[in-house]
This record gives C-alpha cells, sequence and structure tokens, in this order.
C-alpha cells in the first residue's frame, strides 16, 4: 500500500513537471520570436513592465525562465537593470495564473484537453495551431497530475503520522519555509510545488495554516535558476539576479511577521482550502509587486551598491562609435564601419558554429548562440543610431551612399542572426528533444550547402569592406548556383524518403527545412552586394 502510495504521488509530480515545460514549450513557439522583442521594446515603463512580465510568464509557465532571459538580455547589453524590475515583479505574479486554474477543479475534464491538444498536434497544418496543441496537452497533464497526486493520497487521510508531520509545519513555519525553498530550487517551479500542495488539499490533508509557510519558501525557491544563469555574467547580470532574491527574500520577511493576519484574510476570499492556497499565492506575489514598484529606481541604485561594478569589468556594447566625431562625416562613416564589421565577426561566429549544434545535439553552444544574437541586436541598434546623429547637411553624395551601405549592410547582418537563432536553433532544439539523426549522406549534404554558404558569407564581408565590385559579382554567381544545388539536395533528400529510409523519414520536416532557411541567410549574404554594384553604376 505504501509503494503504491508513494509510486502514484512520484509519478503525479513527474507528469505535472512533464505537462509545466510541455505547456511552456508549446506556447513558446507559438508565439515565436516575439516574447524577446516584446521585453526589450516595452519594458522602459515600470508599471507596462508589470503586466508584461506577467504575460511572458503566464506563457512560459516558469517565473525563472523570464528571470534567466532577463539575465541574458542584460548581459549583452540589450536592457537595464532599472527596465527589469517592473518585469520581476510581473513574472511573479504571472506564476500564479497556473496554480490559479488548477484550483478550478477541471481535472476530471483532463483527458478532454489531452484529446483536444494531440488532435490539434497531429492534425492542424500550420505549425502555430500545432504548438498551441502542445500547450492544451501540457495543460492537460498538469490538471490530470494533480488529479493523480490527489487519488494517491485517500489511503492517508486517516494516517496519524501524515497529520503530524504536516502539524509540525504548521507549528514551526519557518521549517516549511526552508524545506518549500529547498524542494522549489530542485525541480525549478514553485507553480510544481503548490500543485503539490494542491494535491494533498483536496483530501483534507492540507491546512492553509500549513500552505502559507509552504507558498512563501516556494517563492524563495524559484530565485535558484537565476543564481546559476548568472555566474560567472557581468555584474549588471548578477544585479538582476539579486533583485529577484531580494524581492522574494525581503517579501518573505516582511510578510513573515503577519502570516496569522495574512491567513485570516485569505480565508475570506474563498471557502474551500485549494482556493484559498491558489488566492495566498496570488494575493502574496501582487502585494509584493505594490510594495517594491513605487520603489523600483532607489532599489535599483540599492542593488548597484551591494553589487558594485568591479575595476575593469565590462559590459557589451559598441566599441567604435565615437561621438566626438560626428561632425566630421568621413570619420563617423569609418567608425560606424568597423562597428558593422565588428557585429559581422558576430553573426559569422554564429553562422559558422550552428551546424556544430546539429551535429553534437550541444546544448551549451545552442544558447550560446542565441545569447550572441542579443548582441547583434544592441549593434545594429546602436549603429543605426548613430549614423542619424551624423551631421546630416555636410553628407556629400558619396558619403550619404555609405550611409545607405552601412544600414543596409546591419540589417542584412541582424536578420541572418534571426534566422539562426529564431529558426536554424529552434530546428535544433526540435532536432535534440525528438532524438532523431540526419541519414549519413542527409549530413553530409546539409554540411555541405552551409559550408558553401559560409564562404559566400566571407566573401559578402569582404566586398563591404573594400566596396569591390568584382567580389560582389561573384556573390551574385554563387546565389545562382546555390539555388540550383538547394533544389538538388532537397531532391536528393525525397529521393531517400522514397526509398523508405528511416532516418529520412524521421528527419523530413527538420531537413528541409535547414536547406530553406541556409538558402534565405544566403539571400540577405546576396543583398550586401546590390548597393556596391550600384554605386559602380550597375
Amino acid at each position: 500500500m505504501v509503494f503504491f502510495i508513494v509510486i502514484s504521488f512520484l509519478g503525479g509530480i513527474a507528469i505535472l513537471l512533464y505537462g509545466i515545460r510541455l505547456a511552456g514549450e508549446g506556447l513558446r513557439k507559438a508565439a515565436g520570436g516575439r516574447l524577446r522583442a516584446i521585453l526589450t521594446s516595452l519594458t522602459k515603463n515600470k508599471f507596462i513592465g508589470i503586466g508584461v512580465g506577467a504575460v511572458i510568464t503566464a506563457i512560459l509557465q516558469s517565473s525563472s525562465a523570464t528571470t534567466v532571459m532577463l539575465v541574458g538580455f542584460v548581459s549583452s547589453g540589450l536592457m537595464k537593470l532599472n527596465q527589469t524590475i517592473g518585469v520581476i515583479l510581473g513574472a511573479d505574479i504571472g506564476t500564479t495564473v497556473t496554480v490559479q486554474l488548477l484550483a478550478f477543479r477541471i481535472y476530471d475534464v483532463a483527458i478532454l484537453f489531452v484529446a483536444i491538444g494531440i488532435a490539434l498536434m497531429f492534425l492542424a497544418k500550420r505549425s502555430v495551431v500545432r504548438d498551441l496543441g502542445q500547450g492544451i496537452l501540457g495543460f492537460s497533464f498538469i490538471f490530470f497530475s494533480i488529479k493523480i497526486m490527489s487519488d494517491s493520497m485517500i489511503p492517508l487521510r486517516e494516517s496519524e503520522y501524515l497529520k503530524a508531520i504536516l502539524l509540525s509545519i504548521g507549528d514551526s513555519p519557518i521549517l516549511g519555509i526552508l524545506i518549500a525553498a529547498l524542494i522549489t530550487a530542485i525541480v525549478h517551479s514553485s507553480a510544481a510545488v503548490i500543485g503539490m500542495v494542491l494535491a494533498l488539499s483536496l483530501q483534507d490533508l492540507m491546512t492553509l495554516n500549513v500552505a502559507i509557510p509552504i507558498i512563501l519558501g516556494a517563492n524563495i525557491g524559484t530565485c535558484a535558476a537565476a543564481i546559476v544563469t548568472s555566474m560567472g555574467a557581468n555584474v549588471e547580470a548578477r544585479q538582476v539576479a539579486a533583485a529577484h532574491i531580494f524581492f522574494k527574500v525581503l517579501g518573505v520577511i516582511i510578510f513573515f511577521p503577519f502570516i496569522g493576519l495574512f491567513r485570516y484574510i485569505i480565508e475570506y476570499t474563498a471557502s474551500d482550502i485549494p482556493r484559498q492556497i491558489a488566492n495566498a499565492h496570488t494575493m502574496f506575489n501582487v502585494a509584493i509587486a505594490v510594495m517594491f514598484l513605487p520603489f523600483a529606481d532607489p532599489l535599483a541604485n540599492l542593488i548597484r551598491k551591494m553589487i558594485p561594478e568591479g575595476e575593469g569589468e565590462e559590459r557589451f556594447g559598441p566599441k567604435y562609435l565615437d561621438p566626438h566625431v560626428l561632425n566630421t562625416p568621413a570619420l563617423a562613416l569609418g567608425q560606424a564601419t568597423r562597428e558593422a564589421l565588428r557585429m559581422s565577426d558576430i553573426v559569422q561566429w554564429m553562422l559558422r558554429e550552428s551546424i556544430s549544434v546539429f551535429q553534437t545535439n550541444n546544448r551549451d553552444l545552442l544558447y550560446k548562440i542565441e545569447q550572441r544574437d542579443d548582441e547583434v541586436d544592441l549593434l545594429d541598434r546602436e549603429i543605426k543610431l548613430y549614423l542619424t546623429r551624423i551631421a546630416q547637411t555636410t553628407l556629400t553624395p558619396a558619403e550619404s551612399k555609405r550611409e545607405f551601405e552601412i544600414i543596409a549592410f546591419t540589417s542584412n547582418m541582424e536578420n541572418i542572426g534571426d534566422i539562426i537563432d529564431k529558426n536554424l536553433m529552434e530546428l535544433a532544439k526540435k532536432k535534440i528533444t525528438s532524438g532523431v539523426s540526419f541519414s549519413d549522406e542527409g549530413m553530409k549534404e546539409i554540411v555541405d550547402f552551409h559550408q558553401k554558404v559560409v564562404e559566400n558569407f566571407d566573401i559578402s564581408i569582404s566586398a563591404f569592406a573594400s566596396r569591390n565590385k568584382d567580389l560582389a559579382h561573384t556573390i551574385l554567381r554563387h546565389k545562382v548556383h546555390l539555388g540550383e544545388m538547394e533544389r538538388d539536395l532537397r531532391q536528393a533528400h525525397i529521393n531517400r524518403l522514397h526509398m523508405g529510409l528511416q532516418e529520412a523519414i524521421d528527419t523530413s520536416a527538420i531537413h528541409l527545412d535547414i536547406l530553406s532557411n541556409l538558402k534565405r541567410i544566403n539571400s540577405h549574404i546576396t543583398n550586401i552586394s546590390y548597393p556596391i554594384l550600384e554605386e559602380n553604376g550597375e
């Protein structure tokens, strides 16, 4: 009996964690790359930042994931510490959405949502609908897991031993906070821990008196992911992690003396324990946001003093955009060109290393490539802002053309970076997650095509730097050749499908999408040649 209870409960936890991951991945893919764009563009206002943080965390199903994303943005210079404050507080509110849904007790119809999710995943033609189906399937697993855990607890309703353990947590709330913080740090999800608490409450094994310390501890435990991510990062990234810890720990310290009053208030919000637990989780995080948001700037300054910048420590940013030469267009355009070439070095590295991810399934390299795209986005923005500040009235026709060339070049670099980050790396994640492998012949074809694209990329950089029309013509000739090569490789893959080669069947969608995206990258490479040819009257 005890063995059955333990196995069922652990199985329920496993399904809960998998459901949270599945829902987050599905909804994130359905949203595409817009989440990151929204974070970097709509967070200048701290009040809007709260809403953005809440929505994105509700989609990602993890405040830890949102905070990790923020650490990456700040590390690459795309965001400032002050911008992240509202998002962090909003992310904490976003985590409560899942718990509120669980408290509606719709687990009895979870199997219906399983059917809907699977139907959308396998029958829908549009990828966004399939991704949405994955999100629905993930949520159905979350709901289903609560029923499994709850049902496994039925034999323990009369267990005096379990009641004594829970009573000890109620009598010693600090113990409950520490245990919950540790478990949350291990599973990386406060929603999962509070989901376990809800499962116990459904069998009258959990009281609000015991649940509140666990809720407070679970909120502290979510800081673990941010701490790990910030290790080795720059000082501002560590400051973001510190802000997350600061808000959670200080919030718990402030609430702790008033646990009795807090419980009294929560009891009036609902009549059943599961809903009270969900409301306690929500109200705690809303209260933290209300308390800390008005003091966002002073708190950011305090955190900067707590974690000051070290000597010689530099944030990523432009190196060559000297504002002192803006009144001398020729010099300013030269500096902008140097920065654009620095930007191309990053994109070149991303492109070269992208094939290694498909060959080795290296997740660490995949994440590094994604982070470097943030650096590309930053340089693209800064170069364009710098060019707009050049004294326009003094530009000669030749200088105006060069300004246009630089803008066109950085735009194409940024687009290539986005294709690598948002398309190729997403395909790599799909390959790694599904556990499939390319056939030897298929992998060789992809590697060869990738190498040709890299070679054309190298030529385009030289053409831009030297403004050499012969190199520009070479790029155009290569475009025709690579277009024909892509068609031949696509047909070769289809031939392997007709032969029934299992590896080709398993990887078909990924294989063809890689070829398409490499061809798109080459189109942006080719675009670099056009301004050079136009300058030469062609």
